[in-house]
């Protein structure tokens, strides 16, 4: 194994960060920046634990994120890169191999391009080999300054540079391996900067260019954005989207589906089996696992410890943390679950909500397996759903109220049909369920087939006062319609009763009057 040792200079205080935060401490994709510098420490095959050097404002907030075999050493008052290696000496003792110095903010630096340095460095025995790049505008890097054999002659700060040496375009990006004897050597007569009084690596680096018998050696970047360094905000900001995009890449080159990766969220740490399609709007955090053949978002968010067996189905406005959910589980609508198990074969209605907090710790709610939960359910933890039970819609579970395996529960709180007359209630088949082969078997999951309403609905006031004046009043009269007569229509007998009328006496017959004589 080779004689390594790494060295990660995370002394700085990062004051254009203007934040109260550590600079190194800044997360990246759901990690701290420092922890992208240990990935390469580690990548660098040396064996040995690295060595992190801290300043002393910021020591004490960085030492919990690190690992427990990291040696730390503590910069009491920083004064640069160069004093920064001279306190990792004490650590590193009579060591008379070579030394990996990695700076924390150059976190964009790929694990092959620090191996490439590392071959480089060996296969050439150099005496230092250094990581350039060459950028369109190169502001703010210290630049590569070359003889006219094109040998290096040495690194200058872009504070130190005068004009021509800034119209460089190869700039040092940071890390450097180099053999550590006479680098200590170089270091002990390095003077500090006129301008910010530091001492820095690159003046000692450019001291040792200068020596009789070493022997320089250069690797550059596979990509220019492997250079960008984080000391702002905005620094941060386009780092976090480099990093996120890598992030992309790896998944849809393990046979993922993103539909839309410019809208898709996915931190480091988490793992995505084949054929599973992330939809738009979609943020997973480090630590979650999803299995194959799922179907994520839109809108979703799977939070820290959350693991997704395969054929899962979660959709729109669902929150899932510290949850483990089992294969073919659907979860379609505005559910939140934490602190959850839900076994295979569970359908999840809109609106289930998990209340998992009680004001002083988290507690634990178990579904079984084929349960169906019912839309806008409550689980007030700790409760358990027993194998192939209902909750009717609306119904609100309180906590140690634990629903027996095929029970069917209303209400709120629920309680269970047919329990007070000592019944057990019909139940009817839900279709649809298929085992883990795509046969359809018969489902443990039953419904009632009617279900009695609990409580009597009271009549409003207004129908009350309706009901009680139709009953004093009389029934209306009905009208009849005339209806019209046709011209030339004979009008239609009435069927009248026949009217007895009072018979009169008979009249006498009077005496014919004799006519009179005509006049001749």
């Amino acid at each position: 194994m080779r004689a390594i040792q790494v060295i990660v200079l995370a002394a700085g205080g990062g004051t254009r960060m203007k934040s109260e935060l550590p600079k190194v401490l800044h997360p990246v994709c759901g990690r701290p920046m420092i922890a992208y510098a240990l990935d390469l420490a580690a990548a660098s095959g040396g064996g040995k634990p690295p060595i992190v050097v801290l300043g002393g404002e910021t020591a004490e907030a960085i030492k919990p994120h690190l690992p427990k075999e990291v040696t730390v050493v503590v910069q009491k008052t920083p004064q640069g890169t160069g004093d920064a290696v001279v306190a990792a000496k004490r650590s590193v003792g009579g060591f008379s191999g070579d030394l990996l110095i990695l700076y924390a903010d150059t976190l964009l630096i790929r694990r092959t391009t620090i191996q490439r340095l590392i071959e480089s460095h060996y296969k050439s025995s150099a005496t230092c080999t250094l990581l350039t790049a060459h950028l369109a505008d190169p502001s703010g890097y210290g630049r590569i300054v070359r003889d006219a054999t094109g040998v290096i002659s040495g690194i200058v700060e872009e504070t130190d540079a005068h004009v021509l040496q800034r119209a460089i375009r190869e700039i040092n990006v940071g890390p450097i391996c180099v053999k550590a004897q006479p680098l200590f050597e170089i270091l002990a007569g390095v003077k500090p900067s006129t301008v910010k009084k530091e001492w820095y690596l690159t003046k000692a680096v450019a001291l040792l260019a200068q020596r009789e018998g070493t022997k320089f050696q250069t690797a550059r970047v596979e990509e220019a954005s492997e250079a960008l360094g984080v000391n702002s905000r905005s620094e941060l900001v386009r780092a976090t989207g480099i990093i996120r995009q890598r992030i992309l890449e790896s998944h849809l080159h393990n046979g993922v589906t993103i539909l839309d990766p410019s809208t898709t969220f996915i931190d480091h740490g988490v793992a995505i089996g084949q054929d599973t399609t992330i939809h738009p709007c979609t943020v997973i955090e480090t630590g979650v696992a999803i299995g194959k053949r799922c179907s994520i978002g839109p809108f979703a968010r799977l939070r820290s410890g959350v693991s997704v067996a395969d054929e899962v189905r979660i959709g729109n406005f669902v929150e899932l943390v510290r949850t483990k959910v089992g294969p073919r589980v659907r979860l379609n609508h505005v559910t939140y679950l934490g602190d959850t198990t839900v076994e295979e074969d569970v359908n999840i209605g809109a609106g289930t909500i998990t209340a998992n907090f009680d004001g002083r710790s988290k507690l634990p709610t178990t579904i079984g397996k084929g349960a169906f939960i019912g839309c806008d359910t409550v689980l007030i933890a700790p409760v358990k759903v027993g194998a192939g039970a209902v909750t009717g819609a609306g119904s609100v579970i309180p906590k140690d109220h634990d629903v027996p395996p095929r029970g069917v529960v209303v209400g709120v709180p629920a309680r269970a049909i047919g329990q007070a007359d000592g019944k057990a209630p019909r139940h009817r088949t839900l279709a649809g369920q298929t085992d883990g082969a795509g046969k359809r078997e018969k489902p443990a999951v039953k419904l009632p087939a009617s279900r009695p309403s609990l409580v009597k609905p009271k009549p409003s006031v207004k129908r009350r006062v309706v009901a009680r004046l139709a009953k004093k009043s009389k029934p209306p009269r009905k009208l009849r319609v005339a209806k019209p007569r046709v011209r030339g229509a004979r009008k239609p007998a009435r069927s009248r009763k026949p009217v007895r009328r009072p018979v009169k006496a008979k009249a006498k017959a009077r005496r014919p009057v004799a006519r009179s004589r005509r006049r001749r």
